[in-house]
């Protein structure tokens, strides 16, 4: 988002291992990236991680390896390849998400074009379907999570909405992260935004804050560091957090022995949908590697090797969630959305308003 961390679970606990490795497979790094470069250069941010083997299948299938260029959070990379739009860094760019697509797309980024196994992908995710400047690769959920322990020794029902949040009994219990400088903080701004409107989102923050509500500056704080719930950590006092729909198998993918139940839950009536996007950069030196890499992310071998490096959702409907994810994670059928153009239009007004009220 703003300053979209992209997934900050799986930047916590895989995203360093997967750059690597992706990095060594885009090895050809010396080669000029022309016509008849092998090397496609993906720019994303710091967090887009994948297989090696499947990219691996990428090279044997088209011949062209992947050198990844990262650029630092989703908002940082975003803001790079448009100042450096008239020589774009690379071929892709992926990692623009429904709160920062507008800005993408008003500065003239992409070149059109409609990949392959795009009509495996639901219409609600195609933002930019008249265009095909942008494809989706992916979606995930920012919700309130909650400690199960905690809740079920006070023999309190855990919160299941936003309007939950403001009653007394979770007086004090939950954190969030500060819309002004983290991607899941703008989320649950948005969320509200969505579901109380122009006229009510302050009055319920407003409520939010006499309930005292805690806002910290990032993800790894408020998960860390103030939360009651996460495997590792300080262990604070807060057994409600705003983090992911996929955060529950996060915190087994490594325990030994899998417990029966995530040791954290989801709020599901709290949540925001996040759309990510690749797309071919304007100016690309590799079009054509550039366009076999967009038809790959879509395909169902890369589409189901996205949740348990990434932990979000493939974007293909047909795409099969690996066991654990499956078992572990929850399914929002009703997530918050916004219109990509209003997000555009009102959000720094927003954060500044949020802002000036919260803290």
């Amino acid at each position: 988002m703003n300053s979209r961390l992209r997934h900050a679970v799986a930047a916590a606990l895989f995203g360093s291992l997967g750059l690597t490795t992706l990095v060594a497979c885009g090895e050809d790094s010396g080669s000029s990236g022309g016509s008849g470069s092998k090397t496609v250069k993906l720019v994303s941010h710091d967090s887009f991680a994948a297989s090696k083997a499947v990219l691996k299948e990428f090279t044997r299938q088209t011949g062209y390896k992947v050198q990844v260029l990262p650029g630092g959070d989703a908002g940082a990379a975003v803001n790079q390849a448009i100042l450096s739009k008239s020589h774009p860094q690379g071929d892709v760019f992926f990692g623009v998400d429904n709160t920062l697509l507008s800005r993408a797309l008003d500065n003239d980024l992409f070149t059109p074009y409609q990949a392959k196994g795009l009509d495996k992908v639901p219409a609600a995710l195609q933002l930019d379907a008249a265009e095909h400047r942008v494809t989706p690769v992916d979606f995930g959920d920012i919700c309130v999570n909650y400690d199960r322990k905690y809740f079920a020794d006070k023999k309190l029902a855990p919160p299941k909405t936003l309007d939950d949040l403001t009653k007394p009994a979770y007086k004090n219990l939950l954190v969030t992260e500060n819309a002004a400088t983290s991607s899941p903080g703008l989320a649950f701004l948005l969320g509200t935004a969505a579901r109380y409107g122009d006229d009510g989102w302050q009055g319920y923050w407003k409520k939010l804050r006499a309930n005292g509500v805690e806002v910290v500056d990032g993800w790894e704080q408020a998960y860390y560091d103030r939360f009651s719930g996460s495997a590792g950590g300080a262990k604070g006092d807060r057994p409600l957090v705003v983090s992911y729909a996929s955060s529950p198998p996060a915190e087994v993918v490594d325990a030994k022995p899998r417990p029966e139940q995530a040791p954290t839950g989801v709020a599901t009536g709290t949540c925001f949908r996040q759309v990510e996007f690749a797309g071919l950069l304007k100016g690309a030196s590799n079009t054509k590697g550039g366009k076999a890499l967009l038809d790959f992310l879509l395909t169902k071998r890369f589409q189901e090797d996205v949740p348990l490096n990434m932990y979000v959702n493939p974007a293909r409907e047909d795409a099969k969630l690996p066991e654990l994810f499956a078992k572990y994670g929850v399914k929002i059928a009703d997530s918050a959305t916004l219109d990509p153009r209003k997000i555009a239009k009102n959000r720094d007004q927003w954060v500044k308003a949020w802002s000036s009220l919260v803290l």
